[in-house]
């Protein structure tokens, strides 16, 4: 029987209860009917502001609670609009919120809690959390050490938080496309990866710092089904061809992928955080 912890977490009351949490003084969100993904985004400014255009509800519960979009078993009981519905979201700290000189840490601490405030206020979004022992990943360092590049930005030079303009703890590129970031941390890129393997993935590297990683994309673990015939053919569909082509026997693993940077993934147990939505609404009108 797994064994797991668990407690009920109200967004936006993950300070201590003699703490007055931060949140945001002015709040709008509107429903996006785009069908035009490009400008999709959320991004942040120094003094707290915040911005998210054509967001879905699920990759803002995923940024303020750390919960990736794969495997699935990480969060559970999300309703389809909350993966379908998307909305422009504008909100604007209290004067002082963010005081220059605070640590970068810090202000990025507040700023997912004022996230998972918002969450609560205008979604009425609660939710159950567990810590459970469950099979994992563990990214550790391979045998040969190291081969990581230090990355030319330092903490300091990062922003507070998310952002569309963003050159630290953030990646580009993805399975098909490899890894792609200017200043990311060991912990951030478990992050990522795990958003493609079929087990949680956690951070046991032990290595701390910023680190700037390039590399060729990887196969999935699970290969999908083989694209079907064309209309009107008895030949199959052609299979896509350059970056995108899952089907190419000589495209390595994440394994493999990894190996290059002198890192490993093994398979242990380790404790993983899930959160099962027990209430969640459409926002009211403004």
């Amino acid at each position: 029987m797994p064994v797991f912890r668990a407690t009920f977490v109200c967004m936006g009351l993950l300070l201590a209860a003699a703490a007055q949490p931060p949140a945001f003084e002015v709040t709008s969100v509107k429903p996006n009917l785009s069908e035009d993904f490009r400008g999709m985004g959320i991004k942040t400014e120094p003094n707290g502001r915040l911005t998210a255009t054509n967001l879905p509800v699920r990759m803002l519960i995923s940024m303020a609670y750390g919960v990736p979009n794969n495997p699935t078993e990480r969060l559970v009981g999300v309703p389809d609009w909350v993966l379908r519905d998307r909305f422009d979201i504008e909100a604007t700290a209290l004067e002082g919120a963010f005081p220059q000189g605070m640590p970068i840490s810090e202000a990025r601490a507040r700023m997912l809690v004022m996230i998972q405030g918002l969450l609560a206020d205008r979604f009425k979004l609660a939710m159950r959390h567990e810590t459970r022992e469950l099979p994992v990943y563990e990214l550790t360092v391979a045998k040969g050490g190291p081969k990581l590049e230090k990355s030319t930005l330092e903490e300091k030079d990062c922003p507070i938080g998310p952002s569309s303009s963003i050159t630290c703890h953030n990646f580009n590129g993805g399975m098909g496309r490899g890894l792609h970031a200017k200043a990311a941390s060991m912990q951030d890129l478990a992050r990522f990866i795990e958003n493609w393997t079929d087990l949680p993935v956690i951070d046991r590297t032990g290595l701390t710092g910023l680190y700037a990683m390039e590399t060729e994309g990887w196969m999935p673990m699970r290969l999908p089904p083989p694209p079907p015939p064309s209309a009107g053919s008895i030949n199959p569909a052609p299979r896509p061809s350059g970056d995108g082509d899952m089907f190419d026997p000589a495209r390595p693993t994440i394994f493999m992928v990894l190996g290059k940077l002198g890192l490993d993934l093994k398979r242990q147990k380790g404790p993983v955080d899930v959160y099962t939505v027990e209430h969640i609404e459409r926002p009211a009108a403004n």
